[in-house]
Protein backbone atom coordinates (compact mmCIF):
# COMPACT_ATOMS: atom_id res chain seq x y z
CA UNK A 1 0.00 0.00 0.00
CA UNK A 2 1.04 3.20 -1.12
CA UNK A 3 1.51 6.31 1.63
CA UNK A 4 0.17 9.32 0.91
CA UNK A 5 1.78 12.29 0.80
CA UNK A 6 -0.11 15.59 2.23
CA UNK A 7 2.37 17.96 0.93
CA UNK A 8 0.99 21.27 2.64
CA UNK A 9 1.07 19.18 6.40
CA UNK A 10 5.12 18.99 5.38
CA UNK A 11 5.45 22.65 4.91
CA UNK A 12 3.83 22.92 8.16
CA UNK A 13 5.83 20.25 9.91
CA UNK A 14 8.76 22.03 8.73
CA UNK A 15 7.67 25.30 9.09
CA UNK A 16 6.91 24.54 12.87
CA UNK A 17 10.27 22.58 13.23
CA UNK A 18 12.11 25.79 12.51
CA UNK A 19 10.03 27.69 15.06
CA UNK A 20 8.55 29.78 12.37
CA UNK A 21 5.01 31.60 12.14
CA UNK A 22 2.76 31.51 9.05
CA UNK A 23 3.34 35.76 9.45
CA UNK A 24 6.91 34.91 9.38
CA UNK A 25 6.69 32.68 6.08
CA UNK A 26 4.26 34.65 4.42
CA UNK A 27 6.80 38.08 4.78
CA UNK A 28 9.22 36.21 3.24
CA UNK A 29 7.49 34.65 0.56
CA UNK A 30 6.40 38.61 -0.71
CA UNK A 31 3.91 41.27 -1.02
CA UNK A 32 1.23 38.62 -2.31
CA UNK A 33 1.51 36.40 0.51
CA UNK A 34 -0.22 36.45 4.26
CA UNK A 35 -1.01 34.63 7.11
CA UNK A 36 -3.98 33.12 5.25
CA UNK A 37 -2.61 32.35 2.24
CA UNK A 38 0.01 30.44 4.28
CA UNK A 39 -2.78 28.72 6.02
CA UNK A 40 -4.47 27.16 3.39
CA UNK A 41 -1.18 26.36 1.42
CA UNK A 42 -0.65 24.18 4.48
CA UNK A 43 -4.10 22.65 3.81
CA UNK A 44 -3.67 21.30 0.20
CA UNK A 45 -2.72 17.68 -0.31
CA UNK A 46 -0.73 18.74 -3.11
CA UNK A 47 1.02 22.09 -3.81
CA UNK A 48 1.45 23.70 -7.10
CA UNK A 49 5.76 23.11 -8.60
CA UNK A 50 5.77 27.00 -8.34
CA UNK A 51 4.73 27.54 -4.65
CA UNK A 52 6.38 24.38 -3.68
CA UNK A 53 9.74 25.57 -4.67
CA UNK A 54 9.62 28.89 -3.60
CA UNK A 55 8.35 27.80 0.08
CA UNK A 56 11.21 25.11 -0.13
CA UNK A 57 13.49 27.90 -0.79
CA UNK A 58 12.37 30.24 1.92
CA UNK A 59 12.63 27.27 4.32
CA UNK A 60 15.94 26.52 3.16
CA UNK A 61 15.21 22.56 2.90
CA UNK A 62 15.18 21.01 -0.51
CA UNK A 63 11.52 20.76 -2.32
CA UNK A 64 12.20 16.60 -2.33
CA UNK A 65 12.08 16.92 1.16
CA UNK A 66 8.57 18.30 1.50
CA UNK A 67 7.53 16.16 -1.00
CA UNK A 68 8.42 13.32 1.28
CA UNK A 69 8.71 14.34 4.83
CA UNK A 70 10.24 11.63 6.74
CA UNK A 71 11.61 12.79 10.54
CA UNK A 72 14.69 11.31 10.67
CA UNK A 73 15.44 12.51 7.20
CA UNK A 74 13.91 16.11 8.19
CA UNK A 75 15.79 16.74 11.14
CA UNK A 76 19.31 15.63 9.30
CA UNK A 77 18.08 18.36 6.70
CA UNK A 78 17.45 20.88 9.09
CA UNK A 79 21.09 20.07 11.09
CA UNK A 80 22.86 20.43 7.96
CA UNK A 81 21.35 23.33 6.11
CA UNK A 82 22.02 25.94 8.75
CA UNK A 83 25.52 26.70 9.04
CA UNK A 84 27.26 29.15 11.38
CA UNK A 85 28.13 31.18 8.29
CA UNK A 86 24.64 31.98 7.45
CA UNK A 87 22.80 34.94 8.99
CA UNK A 88 19.06 34.88 7.38
CA UNK A 89 16.33 35.67 9.55
CA UNK A 90 15.18 31.66 9.18
CA UNK A 91 18.57 30.73 11.07
CA UNK A 92 16.86 29.71 14.13
CA UNK A 93 19.32 26.69 14.68
CA UNK A 94 20.86 26.38 18.07
CA UNK A 95 24.60 25.00 17.02
CA UNK A 96 25.18 24.88 20.97
CA UNK A 97 21.28 22.97 21.60
CA UNK A 98 21.39 21.23 24.66
CA UNK A 99 17.91 19.56 24.05
CA UNK A 100 17.39 16.50 21.28
CA UNK A 101 15.96 17.58 17.93
CA UNK A 102 14.03 14.30 17.64
CA UNK A 103 12.25 15.33 21.24
CA UNK A 104 11.43 18.25 19.63
CA UNK A 105 9.57 16.43 16.88
CA UNK A 106 7.93 14.16 19.17
CA UNK A 107 6.93 16.88 21.08
CA UNK A 108 4.93 18.73 17.92
CA UNK A 109 3.57 15.55 16.85
CA UNK A 110 2.25 14.83 20.80
CA UNK A 111 0.55 18.64 20.58
CA UNK A 112 -1.20 17.76 17.20
CA UNK A 113 -2.54 14.05 18.79
CA UNK A 114 -3.55 16.44 21.59
CA UNK A 115 -5.25 18.68 19.25
CA UNK A 116 -6.86 15.61 17.44
CA UNK A 117 -8.27 14.22 20.38
CA UNK A 118 -9.73 17.64 21.57
CA UNK A 119 -12.09 17.89 18.26
CA UNK A 120 -13.20 14.20 18.64
CA UNK A 121 -14.26 15.39 22.08
CA UNK A 122 -15.99 18.53 20.34
CA UNK A 123 -17.86 16.64 17.51
CA UNK A 124 -19.12 13.85 19.71
CA UNK A 125 -20.40 16.39 22.21
CA UNK A 126 -22.13 18.33 19.19
CA UNK A 127 -23.64 14.71 18.60
CA UNK A 128 -24.73 13.55 21.29
CA UNK A 129 -26.27 16.85 22.10
CA UNK A 130 -28.23 16.66 18.34
CA UNK A 131 -29.76 13.25 19.44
Amino acid sequence: MEKTIHQGRNVKRYRELLGIKQETLAAEMGEDWNQRKISLIEQKEVIEDNILIKVANVLKVPVDAIKNFDEDTAINILSNTFTSHDHSTLNVINHNCTFNPFDKVVELYEALLKSEREKINLLEKFIDGNK
